[in-house]
C-alpha cells in the first residue's frame, strides 16, 4: 500500500530565498510476513517559487518578518495551508548562516512544516546538499567517475569532490556573485566585501565603494576570481592570496579530478549567458558566470550540467524513510527519543585506509558538523564487514573511538550505525573501552547517506529493536 505526502524545502540563502512543494510517494516494500521497511518510491515538484533576494536588516540580521510573509504569500500562490504538510527542511546557508538572530529564524520558520529537519547548513554541509540536490551523486554513481562541483552562490562557494556516487571531500571560498554590489541603474559600486578589497588593494585596481564602474574596469578583479577558482581545483598553481580566500579550507586531491560542474545562481549564467544588461541583479554575478564559461575551468574538464542549478539545495525538501533496527543492537541509557542526529557516512575506500590516515579523516570530516566553531552530536555510519571476527571488531571499536575523541569530549551520546549485522558486538566493545561512557548507541540494518539525519525512537517489542525515522533531503 502507498501513500502521498506533501513536502516542502525552504532555503534561505546569501543572495535568495525560495520554496518548493513536493508531493512524495512512499511505500512498504516488504512482503507481508517481514518487517514493514518504508521507502520514497516517487517525488514530483508541483510548485516551485518566486525566488526574492534574502531580506537583511541593518543591524547584520535576517529580516524574519519579510520572510515569514514571503512564506505566506508563496503558500497561498500553491494552495497549501501548514497543517497539511507533513514533511520538509528549513536550511540557512552561506553567510546568512552567519547572521546573529540565525538560529531564531529557523525555530520561527519550522511552524512552517508538521516535521521539519531544521538545520543551520555549514559551508561543509552545504555543499554536500547541493551536490547532491543538483543529482551529480548520482552522474557520478551511474558512469563511475570523479566530479567536482562548485555551488556559486551570492557569497562563497562550495566545493564537493564526489567519487563514483560518493562526497568524499569538500571545500569552501570566499567568492560569490554578490561581494560587489552595485546600483544597476547608476552602476554605482555601494559595497565590496573585505576580502575582495583586499585582493583589489594587493593587485593595486582602482575599483572603490561610490565609484561608478564599467564592465571593463570590474573585468580584472573578476578575472582574478576566476583564477582563485582554477587554483582551488588544482589547474593553475596556488598563489599566496588562496589561503586568504579560504573560508576555512579547500580541497584535497583535486588530482583525480575528470568532470566538473557548477550549481548556484551564477551558474545559470554559466549555462545560459544573459544577453542583456550584466549588472541587472546589482552585482557581479552575470560578469563572474561569463568569466568562467570562458576560463580554462570548462576546458581542462569534461562539464557536466546538473539537473539544478540555483535551486540544487532547495529541491531537497525533507522527506522520511522509516525503518527497523534490531534484534543485535546495543544501548546503554534510557536517551530515547534521539531527534535531528546529522549523519556522517564513511566510504567502503575510507574503512580500508590504515589506522592514522583513518583517524585523522574521522577527525577532518567531524569538522562538517562545527558551526562557528562548536562542535554537533553526529552518527557515525559505514557499511561494515559481513561476518566480522571478534578481533576485527575490537580493532574496528579502537578506530572509531579514537577518531570519535571530540564528541567523547562533548559528552554526547556516541550513535554509530554499520550497515552489517554486528551491532550489538560492536557496541559492547566499545562500551568495554570508554568506561566512563554510559551513552553508546549502535544499531545496525538501515542504510543512511551524508545529508541524511535520524530520529531514534523508544525501544519496541521487549527492548529487542528501535524504530529510526531516517530524515532524507530528498534528491531526484
Amino acid at each position: 500500500m502507498s501513500e502521498e505526502i506533501l513536502s516542502v524545502g525552504i532555503d534561505i540563502g546569501t543572495s535568495t530565498t525560495q520554496l518548493v512543494f513536493s508531493t512524495i510517494t512512499i511505500e512498504n516494500i516488504a512482503s507481508s510476513f517481514s518487517i514493514p521497511r518504508i521507502t520514497i518510491v516517487d517525488k514530483v515538484v508541483h510548485y516551485k517559487s518566486n525566488i526574492i533576494f534574502t531580506p537583511l536588516l541593518e543591524d547584520n540580521k535576517i529580516d524574519v518578518k519579510k520572510i515569514e510573509e514571503f512564506l505566506v504569500t508563496e503558500y497561498a500562490k500553491a494552495g497549501a495551508n501548514k497543517q497539511d504538510i507533513q514533511t520538509g527542511a528549513v536550511i540557512i546557508t552561506g553567510e546568512t548562516a552567519r547572521r546573529e538572530n540565525a538560529q531564531e529564524v529557523l525555530q520561527t520558520l519550522s511552524g512552517f512544516a508538521g516535521d521539519f529537519v531544521v538545520a543551520t547548513a555549514g559551508p561543509d554541509l552545504e555543499s554536500i546538499i547541493a551536490a547532491k540536490g543538483a543529482g551529480l551523486h548520482t552522474y557520478s554513481k551511474e558512469h563511475s567517475t570523479t566530479v567536482i562541483n562548485i555551488d556559486i552562490g551570492g557569497g562563497t562557494s562550495n566545493l564537493a569532490f564526489l567519487n563514483r556516487g560518493e562526497v568524499t571531500d569538500t571545500g569552501c571560498l570566499d567568492i560569490g556573485g554578490r561581494l560587489i554590489k552595485l546600483d544597476p541603474l547608476t552602476k554605482e559600486i555601494t559595497y565590496i566585501s573585505p576580502k575582495i578589497k583586499e585582493l583589489i588593494e594587493l593587485k593595486k585596481f582602482s575599483v572603490h565603494v561610490g565609484d561608478t564602474v564599467t564592465v571593463e574596469r570590474l573585468l580584472p578583479v573578476i578575472q582574478e576570481m576566476v583564477h582563485l577558482l582554477e587554483e582551488s581545483v588544482g589547474i593553475r598553481p596556488a598563489t599566496p592570496f588562496f589561503d586568504t580566500i579560504v573560508t576555512h579550507r579547500g580541497l584535497q586531491n583535486v588530482q583525480e579530478a575528470k568532470c566538473i560542474s557548477f550549481t548556484g545562481g551564477v551558474a545559470d549564467s554559466i549555462y545560459n549567458p544573459v544577453t542583456g544588461d550584466p549588472f541587472i541583479y546589482g552585482d557581479i554575478g552575470v560578469l563572474l558566470g561569463k568569466a568562467i564559461a570562458q576560463s580554462d575551468l570548462m576546458k581542462h574538464f569534461t562539464v557536466v550540467k546538473p539537473e539544478e542549478t540555483i535551486r540544487a539545495t532547495v529541491v531537497g525538501a525533507g522527506s522520511h524513510t522509516t525503518e527497523i533496527s534490531g534484534s543485535t543492537i546495543t544501548y546503554t541509557k534510557d536517551l530515547f527519543p534521539l531527534k535531528n542526529i546529522p549523519v556522517l557516512k564513511l566510504s567502503e575506500e575510507e574503512e580500508q585506509l590504515d589506522d592514522d590516515a583513518f583517524h585523522e579523516l574521522l577527525k577532518n570530516k567531524l569538522n562538517w558538523f562545527k558551526f562557528d566553531g562548536k562542535q554537533e552530536n553526529v552518527a557515525i555510519a559505514f557499511k561494515g564487514k559481513r561476518s566480522p571476527s571478534f578481533l576485527e571488531i575490537q580493532q574496528i571499536s579502537n578506530r572509531l573511538l579514537a577518531g570519535m575523541e571530540e564528541l567523547i569530549a562533548q559528552s554526547f551520546p556516541l550513535v554509530i550505525i554499520p550497515e552489517e549485522d554486528f551491532a550489538k558486538a560492536l557496541g559492547q566493545s566499545m562500551k568495554a573501552q570508554v568506561f566512563a561512557k554510559d551513552d553508546i548507541i549502535c544499531i545496525d540494518g538501515i542504510h543512511v547517506e551524508n545529508g541524511d539525519y535520524i530520529d531514534i525512537g523508544k525501544p519496541l517489542a521487549e527492548g529487542k529493536v528501535v524504530p529510526v525515522v531516517i530524515k532524507t533531503l530528498v534528491f531526484h
